[in-house]
């Protein structure tokens, strides 16, 4: 895996500054509910962003006695808290507004205003959103992107086009219900609007976190890369045959527990010397491979005793 790259952070961010002011100004003067739920939508994605920047540093911290692997794993962890943002600051907040507004019955005005701006922020979140695709695709140019979502180790890109998606399709419910709003004059709609922004952004929010859990749990190297591995080792000349093979993605980095039957040698000292060669040629081909721990063993036998 690549080092991670803040770049779509750092698109979404700015993004997200630019419509969360156009969006707080037009919530004011048209007094529009899914207006303002969007409006706190992007303030909140605005702090997610910086959650995650903040993240990506802390993953940079060098191992110590205490963390021995190094704080990589400490990104899932930001991107969880940026889900759970997402989901209430971002979706709850939303459905309330929206009740609140279809129990108030509050009127929109200039819906005009509301239309353009939600329409400068398409295009703005676009942006944001062609940025992340970008970075996707330098890695996985033939996935298609729900595969992506489901098999990627990269907590903070799946978040940030988590958001995106989110934004797009929220501010398409909202243009909508603004525009029946302002074409039957019935408020409703409007405060609908709002409810289903809300709704959108806690499903998005919990797909995300679920990705994210397992990430925290523990995952294995993507799929691709764990097959690589395997087939890799298989062509050394030194291993007779791969016993067990074990990958964990720590944020940027893998680790590669390997069990093997080493080919006859000598003496110990020229097996260890053997295996040293695989490990350091490993971690050649593969630089995100950090750590290997390799176990030389003989296959285990399963005799009648033992299946009793």
């Amino acid at each position: 895996m690549k080092e991670e790259s803040p770049k779509a952070i750092f698109y979404a961010l700015a993004a997200n500054l630019g419509i969360a002011v156009c969006k707080f100004a037009a919530a004011a003067f048209t007094g529009s509910g899914s207006m303002f739920a969007e409006a706190i939508h992007s303030t909140a994605d605005c702090g997610n962003q910086v959650l995650l920047l903040f993240g990506l540093k802390q993953a940079r911290r060098p191992a110590s006695l205490l963390h021995p692997l190094g704080a990589g794993r400490v990104i899932y962890f930001y991107s969880l808290i940026v889900a759970l943002l997402l989901f209430f600051v971002g979706g709850v907040f939303s459905v309330y507004e929206g009740i609140h507004r279809l129990m108030a019955r509050e009127p929109l005005s200039h819906a005009y205003i509301a239309l353009g701006v939600l329409g400068v922020s398409v295009v703005l979140e676009t942006f944001s959103l062609m940025g992340a695709i970008r970075e996707i695709r330098k890695t996985n140019p033939d996935k298609s992107m729900w595969r992506w979502f489901r098999e990627t180790r990269e907590s903070e890109l799946l978040v940030v086009t988590g958001e995106d998606v989110a934004a797009l399709l929220g501010l398409a419910m909202a243009f909508v219900a603004v525009l029946m709003t302002m074409i039957t004059g019935n408020p409703m709609y409007d405060a609908c609007g709002s409810i289903g922004v809300g709704v959108l952004l806690m499903v998005i929010a919990l797909l995300v976190a679920r990705e994210v859990k397992s990430m925290i749990i523990g995952e294995s190297a993507s799929p691709e890369v764990r097959r690589a591995i395997e087939a890799h080792l298989r062509t050394r000349k030194e291993i007779r045959s791969i016993i067990n093979l074990i990958t964990l993605q720590w944020g940027r980095h893998v680790v590669v527990a390997v069990q093997a039957e080493m080919i006859d040698y000598e003496s110990g000292r020229a097996m260890v010397d053997a295996i040293n060669i695989v490990e350091a040629d490993l971690q050649e081909k593969f630089p995100q491979v950090r750590w290997v721990f390799f176990e030389p063993d003989v296959p285990r036998v399963r005799t009648e005793a033992s299946l009793d």
